[in-house]
């Protein structure tokens, strides 16, 4: 079960599932090739102690903006799943996803990462950001285990490469939207207040959470599978004193972790970007193998066309619970939705969804116009779904 949260989606091999045909994720011989983007150690990140698990210094990959975009910075929260006890944070140290020694020092930027205009038409040009992540905590740990030699530092981490590139002009930002996906679409809600605050009055502050809407809901077996998880990161990683004390002033610190309840108080405008039945939920909340020890959830958690009519009954019941937690949300006219009925997970830094001529839409309308049209205030996005199985655009994940 503990391998299951450490490394997440990071080793499922998947193929997508795309209007009728298969292919592997990744692999399209016509598509041009990605700007790769070289690794920047953080140069305070030791002195300040915004380190990752291992004490190694902290870092991201930039990629300078230009033109029309020179004077605009979106900045990206890598995800990555968490660890909630020491043998998984340990694991951690030995990876990228707790120690720069083990990062790439160049990974590709697509998607909302693109530098090119055919497939980043709204932000092909800004400055480009993506902040490793390394913390395990969606950068909102503080703490040091001294037996482990474990550092819990993700909020001195998001502070410190927050300080490095205001050095490196973002002080002076027009526009910024910061971003993430997954564990980094969680810490996207969790510092956007703080993001807004860093930056000048007249700067047009925005933010994206893509696929960090999970949910504290029951599991197949009754019990709150994630609920229990999320509690031993935060105990464990100190990561009370960072959440937003308008939420734990009225409830505990594990709730306060989870999105649905500080929807409420983020004040800056944000982007909602999750698929109904993300798989990630589905496969590591819903229907883990302690929920399902009998194996019954196996073949549909892997995928969607296996599952019968109860298992699809239980997970409509799951994308309307999501919609629940979205409708105070989605009612302030500041922010944005875009929920699309997909077996899908993180839609933002993907190519093929993000922007292409058979991405995902909702009534015609895809997801990287959805979000530019929002950001530049063109028009109001709330778009939702009807439910499975009447989207035929989706990129369904499904394992091999």
């Amino acid at each position: 079960m503990k391998a299951l949260w450490v490394v997440g989606l990071l080793v499922l091999v998947v193929v997508r599932r795309v209007q009728g045909y298969d292919y592997l994720d990744g692999v399209n011989g016509s598509a041009p090739q990605p700007l790769l983007v070289d690794l920047t150690l953080i140069r305070s990140a030791t002195e300040n102690g915004a380190v990752c698990l291992d004490g190694t210094p902290s870092a991201y990959h930039l990629h300078p903006g230009s033109g029309s975009g020179a004077n605009n910075w979106l900045v990206e929260l890598e995800g990555g799943g968490w660890c909630n006890d020491i043998s998984t944070c340990v694991y951690r140290k030995t990876t990228r996803r707790g120690s720069s020694n083990y990062m790439e020092k160049q990974i590709p930027f697509t998607g909302i990462l693109s530098n090119k205009p055919e497939e980043n038409p709204d932000f092909y040009n800004w400055n480009r950001v993506r902040i490793r992540y390394c913390d395990g905590a969606s950068f909102a740990g503080e703490g040091y285990n001294e037996a482990a030699g474990l550092y819990f530092r993700g909020q001195r981490i998001f502070s410190a490469a927050m300080e490095d590139l205001m050095s490196k002009g973002m002080h002076s930002a027009e526009q910024a939207f910061l971003t993430g996906c997954s564990a980094g679409g969680l810490a996207s809600i969790l510092h956007c207040d703080e993001f807004w605050a860093l930056l000048p009055a007249n700067t047009k502050v925005k933010c994206l959470a893509d696929a960090g809407l999970f949910l504290d809901v029951t599991d197949v077996a009754g019990g709150r599978t994630l609920r229990s998880f999320y509690e031993g990161v935060v105990t464990m990683q100190g990561v009370a004193k960072n959440l937003p004390g308008t939420c734990t002033a009225k409830m505990d610190a594990t709730s306060c972790f989870f999105p649905q309840n500080l929807l409420s108080i983020i004040q800056t405008p944000t982007f909602l970007l999750n698929a109904a039945y993300d798989v990630w939920q589905v496969r590591q909340s819903l229907a883990t193998k302690n929920a399902d020890p009998k194996g019954h959830w196996q073949a549909c958690k892997y995928n969607y066309l296996k599952c019968n009519d109860d298992q699809i009954k239980f997970l409509q019941g799951f994308r309307n619970q999501m919609l629940d937690a979205t409708k105070g949300f989605s009612n302030s006219k500041q922010n944005g939705l875009f929920i699309n009925s997909c077996f899908a997970h993180c839609q933002s830094e993907k190519q093929d969804t993000w922007y292409g001529d058979n991405s995902p839409t909702i009534q015609d309308k895809g997801i990287a116009k959805s979000v530019g049209d929002w950001y530049f205030d063109r028009a109001q996005v709330r778009e939702i779904d009807c439910p499975y199985p009447c989207d035929k655009t989706c990129h369904n994940l499904v394992s091999r």
